[in-house]
């Protein structure tokens, strides 16, 4: 099974900002890292962050520590159809989606993450499902031409519609440049279709 390792953010100018804030609020550890980066990125970038945690008061302490830690608030969070969730936009301009399965609390919130997603916005989610698959990523889920779910071990990967991911953070999904992402883990080094570009970790 390939797996991802590591998500690397990359960051301008301030990296010390955005490491404060990912080990601080988020307590990601070596799962996100930043890196520097001067290339230039405009709006969407593609892609988002996806805490998946076991109730709305989980979610709610997470959102907020967030917003007092820098972050834009984009979605408050709020019941749907598939569960309770937000998104917020870190001091870098990563977007982070923060949801649960569940609409009714069944304790006091414990900050406990169950998952980390990362989610990509592509053109043809097709297409790139069988790139994936076509480099050894095993897919636990699919569902025709909108959805691709992979498990890929420590941060699990989503293929999405660019338009609904971006609809789902709410944000527009006009946008230029860099994805401004890395992607580390085992599946080798490569770039996909829609520019995503992933690196074998040093040993």
């Amino acid at each position: 099974m390939a797996a991802i390792e590591s998500v690397i953010i990359e960051v301008a100018p301030a990296i010390q900002v955005a490491e404060a804030f990912y080990n601080d609020v988020f307590s990601m550890g070596s799962r996100v890292q930043v890196r520097s980066s001067e290339a230039p990125t405009t709006g969407f970038r593609g892609f988002t962050m996806s805490l998946v945690v076991s109730q709305p008061a989980t979610v709610n302490s997470l959102i907020g520590n967030a917003r007092d830690a820098g972050a834009t608030v984009i979605k408050p969070a709020a019941k749907s159809l598939w569960g309770y969730g937000g998104a917020v936009q870190a001091p870098d301009g990563t977007i982070w989606t923060v949801a649960s399965s569940s609409k009714k609390d069944t304790g006091p919130a414990d900050l406990q993450i169950d998952a980390i997603v990362l989610q990509l916005g592509v053109a043809d989610v097709a297409a790139s499902k069988q790139f994936y698959l076509d480099r050894g990523l095993t897919m636990a889920k699919s569902f025709g031409s909108r959805y691709v779910e992979f498990d890929t071990g420590p941060v699990k990967l989503t293929l999405n519609k660019r338009g609904a991911l971006a609809k789902t953070a709410g944000v527009s999904p006009d946008g230029t440049g860099s994805h401004r992402l890395l992607i580390s883990g085992d599946a080798g080094t490569f770039t996909d279709p829609d520019g995503f570009a992933w690196e074998t970790p040093l040993t």
